[in-house]
């Protein structure tokens, strides 16, 4: 008899998303990453990232609401929601981000009581300041294998770059 060794899955890559959920440039960049999500599956780990902008007055309130998303299990949907709305978010603020919390089926009051409560701070603060240490000034800016690709002037070649260096880690 031999012994058969389990296959083993390679880990995923890992590709950060630095993200402002009330930038219309993180907007563009959706079709990007719906893309590579689409093309890779679970073999590409695409983390959000916060890093919310001062210019946007409700960029933080939305962090931590896209934070409370993620617990309710519907992070992605609720942030490509929140994306769609950017110029109502600008305009409307807060209100927002509890409609579109209540339009995905998720607990709106858990919502406001996340944000009241701030119980999501200190990972949107995390990314922020991880963010500041590697470079980052403007959204969105990925990072895939300790390379970092700011999209905030253009996405024009970005996803062919990214895409270059999955294939290469995934040995594709």
């Amino acid at each position: 008899m031999s012994e058969t060794t389990p296959e083993t899955t390679p880990a995923p890559v890992v590709l950060d998303v630095w993200c402002e959920l009330q930038c219309p440039d993180c907007h563009a960049a959706l079709d990007d990453v719906r893309a590579l999500r689409e093309r890779y599956g679970d073999r590409l780990d695409i983390r959000l990232r916060h890093f919310p902008l001062e210019k946007h007055k409700h960029a933080y309130a939305a962090a931590q609401a896209a934070e409370e998303a993620f617990e309710q299990g519907r992070g992605w949907p609720y942030v490509e929601a929140v994306l769609a709305r950017t110029e109502e978010l600008g305009g409307r603020g807060e209100p927002v981000l509890l409609d579109v919390a209540r339009e995905l089926g998720l607990d709106a009051e858990e919502f406001d009581t996340a944000l009241i409560d701030g119980r999501h701070l200190l990972i949107v603060d995390a990314d922020q300041a991880e963010g500041k240490a590697i470079g980052v000034t403007g959204t969105p800016t990925y990072v895939i294998d300790g390379e970092r690709l700011d999209g905030g002037k253009s996405q024009e070649g970005l996803r062919a770059r990214i895409t270059e260096i999955a294939d290469r880690l995934l040995g594709a």
